[in-house]
């Protein structure tokens, strides 16, 4: 399928996800890290599944206590979320 596909960057997600759910911390954040640069990539900032990565990425850097690292994130879902509430109205 390739390392961009769609199916490939849900299954490293997935896989994040399920180490982040184990307190796998440390392993989770390369994961995500890749799965968020991919969809910005391809997807494009605002997609859903770009905000949903970016979402996930944030929740695990506040876990381990790097809110300022996390900050950004939090920032790019806000944003995200306007645009698309403001292109549906």
């Amino acid at each position: 399928l390739g390392a961009d596909h769609p199916d490939t960057l849900a299954l490293v997600n997935s896989l994040a996800l399920l180490l982040k759910t184990l307190g796998c911390l440390l392993e989770a954040e390369p994961l995500l890290r890749r799965s968020l640069q991919a969809k910005e990539r391809t997807l494009g900032w605002q997609h859903p599944d770009t905000v949903l990565s970016v979402s996930n990425l944030a929740s695990v850097l506040h876990s381990l206590g790097r809110d300022l690292e996390a900050e950004p994130l939090d920032f790019w879902m806000l944003e995200a979320n306007i645009c698309r509430a403001e292109d549906r109205f």
